[in-house]
């Protein structure tokens, strides 16, 4: 089993902070604690390759970075015409090397599977990147068995979110190599902290898994630090 578990970024809570190293940047004391981070602020804005190689140096060889698409490509260009901001993305991030994890294609609720679509968009992506993809949509013609078979053509894992957006979307789906769970509060999205019962069951699915990532995405106020490192405890 392998199961990395981290949080989306790696701010560390004041009232957390005893649990993390007492010296470093905040990523350093955040990576001697997990084993991988979700790297969100490139959904917003760009970071430079020269970023991306400090923060690899900043930590051990074994940790690595989920990297978020932008909202350009996602968002912006809803998947179509995105090969000029797809190999800018691609490049900065190749600049974190044998410590860059899943790229994250986050998709927005309004936008509906079509396969064509799809087709282009990872077929032009699988050209140009040979790493693990993993696809978080949100509306509900992307859970069928139809959308399945076109992630896992292309080798994309399709996220299982909490909480679910659509009907099956709490569950893996598309490529099977891959598990990557994203868990954004429940039942306030973003803010609730999970109980120990969900905790309980998370972990024992993890340990049914072969290769997965568990990213706590509740950290509005804090709670994602404190889940990360009660399932750490739970493995």
């Amino acid at each position: 089993m392998t199961a990395r578990v981290g949080t989306a970024g790696w701010s560390i809570p004041p009232q957390y902070a005893a649990d993390f190293a007492a010296a470093g940047s905040h990523l350093q004391r955040y990576a001697a604690r997990f084993s991988a981070v979700e790297i969100n602020s490139s959904f917003y804005r760009p970071h430079r390759p020269a970023t991306y190689v400090r923060w690899a140096a900043s930590v051990p060889a074994t940790f690595r970075f989920a990297v978020k698409m932008p909202r350009e490509i996602t968002h912006t260009r809803r998947l179509a015409d995105a090969e000029e901001p797809l190999a800018r993305f691609l490049n900065e991030i190749a600049a974190l090397g044998d410590k860059l994890g899943p790229v994250l294609v986050q998709l927005p609720a309004s936008l509906r599977y079509e396969e064509a679509l799809a087709a282009r968009f990872f077929s032009s992506l699988r050209g140009r990147f040979k790493g693990a993809v993993v696809c978080e949509p949100r509306h509900a013609s992307w859970f069928t068995a139809d959308a399945d078979a076109e992630f896992t053509r292309y080798r994309v894992a399709r996220v299982a979110a909490d909480p679910a957006p659509a009907a099956g979307a709490d569950h893996p789906g598309g490529w099977p190599g891959l598990v990557y769970r994203r868990l954004h509060g429940t039942p306030q999205v973003y803010y609730s902290a999970y109980t120990p019962e969900a905790l309980d069951a998370l972990a024992a699915a993890l340990r049914r898994e072969t290769e997965s990532w568990c990213i706590f995405d509740n950290t509005a106020r804090g709670a994602a630090a404190n889940d990360a490192g009660q399932l750490l405890a739970r493995l």
